[in-house]
């Protein structure tokens, strides 16, 4: 059903009225001046969060800001774009940063506790699965979780990309009610207001998968790596769990406090209707693929119903992996139909390639095999990601 304006209204009192945990991601460019930490504006952030908090509400803040932080401190060291540097500087920063938030929220009788995550703290199941636990413990407890990326020991090839895409899987990891995105703009506009005098901001996004995204982000913050582009991908990926963004500018007084008021501020993303489940979620943004099948179109067709799929459509193998990898699946034409966590290991895999399930015990020479290569449950379509 499309939303109408009245419909939006409503949706928008429930979400807020309902929401019991809710992710707060405040980027750099909102957090900082040219000289450093803009303190006042951490000042009210803390004020807003705390009158959130206090409605019964659980936070969990997703701060950025270590790194610019870290560079003013050192402002006789130009930050270089080897990481190195900004480990070093995030190191620094983040210190002070944390700092300046266990006084902020003490000042409210509120605890903070701090939460540096790298991706593979993520793609590993139980470690994903402890971190969640210790979450749920802080939330029982009342505390307001900081998070950021431990960019001191992240490698290159494990970083989340900037902490837009970490507060996505935040959401998921907390199984949070409402994701809310503090930016240094007021919201998403139908042009870039930078080049457009005429651009007009958008209330909602009713379905952000059919959107542009490139046209509405053209520039980025000067400080941090995301940009509006960034908080529209962290926005689609929340819509898919069915949670609801609200994208929100930061610097504004009071900003949070006018939000759960109901008041007309930044820009809201709406749910999708046919959300996937977290599991699924999971698979799809926190495991990189280790190898390939390819299928014919039956097994492609048969996928697209939401179908297992069979060593019978697979016709050919790519990459070196073991039991539990997840795979790329591709048609015979190259194109992505989707991601999946594989019963087999490549090599089992390149025994059966189009034989029938009935045929694998003997062909392995296993007492018992799975039917299927992957499970419909362990697999996302490329549609949904």
């Amino acid at each position: 059903m499309k939303t109408t304006r009245q419909n939006f209204e409503q949706f928008k009192l429930d979400s807020l009225k309902s929401a019991k945990r809710v992710v707060i991601k405040v980027g750099s460019a909102v957090l900082t001046t040219p000289r450093g930490l803009d303190l006042r504006v951490i000042s009210r952030l803390i004020d807003d969060i705390s009158l959130v908090h206090d409605q019964g509400k659980e936070v969990v803040l997703v701060s950025s800001g270590a790194v610019a932080a870290g560079c003013k401190v050192m402002s006789s060291c130009k930050l270089k774009p080897e990481l190195t540097y900004k480990q070093a500087t995030s190191a620094i920063g983040q210190s002070r940063l944390m700092h300046l938030y266990d006084e902020g929220f003490a000042r409210f009788s509120k605890v903070t506790a701090q939460v540096l995550l790298t991706r593979d703290d993520l793609r590993d199941r139980e470690r994903f699965l402890n971190a969640r636990n210790t979450f749920l413990k802080l939330l029982e407890w009342r505390v307001i979780p900081v998070v950021n990326e431990n960019d001191t020991v992240a490698v290159q090839e494990l970083k989340f990309g900037d902490n837009d895409q970490l507060a996505a899987l935040i959401l998921n990891l907390v199984e949070a009610d409402l994701f809310i995105n503090l930016t240094s703009a007021q919201g998403v506009f139908d042009k870039n207001p930078q080049l457009y005098p005429e651009a007009r901001k958008i209330d909602y996004i009713e379905d952000i998968t059919s959107l542009d995204l490139n046209s509405l982000c053209e520039g980025s913050s000067a400080e941090g790596t995301g940009g509006m582009y960034s908080k529209l991908l962290a926005a689609k990926r929340a819509a898919q769990i069915g949670v609801p963004t609200v994208i929100l500018p930061g610097k504004e007084r009071f900003i949070l406090e006018k939000l759960f008021q109901g008041q007309n501020v930044g820009t809201w993303v709406l749910p999708e209707e046919k959300k996937i489940s977290r599991r699924k979620f999971w698979l799809a943004y926190n495991l990189d693929p280790e190898g390939k099948v390819i299928v014919d179109k039956g097994a492609g067709l048969a996928l697209q119903k939401g179908k297992s799929l069979l060593p019978v459509g697979i016709k050919e193998v790519e990459g070196e992996f073991g039991k539990g990898a997840l795979l790329s699946i591709l048609s015979e034409d190259g194109e992505i139909i989707g991601v999946g966590l594989s019963n087999y290991s490549s090599a089992d895999i390149a025994k059966m390639l189009g034989c029938k399930s009935s045929e694998l015990k003997d062909l392995l020479d296993e007492s018992f095999v799975y039917p299927e290569v992957i499970h419909a449950d362990n697999l996302l379509l490329k549609a949904y990601f």
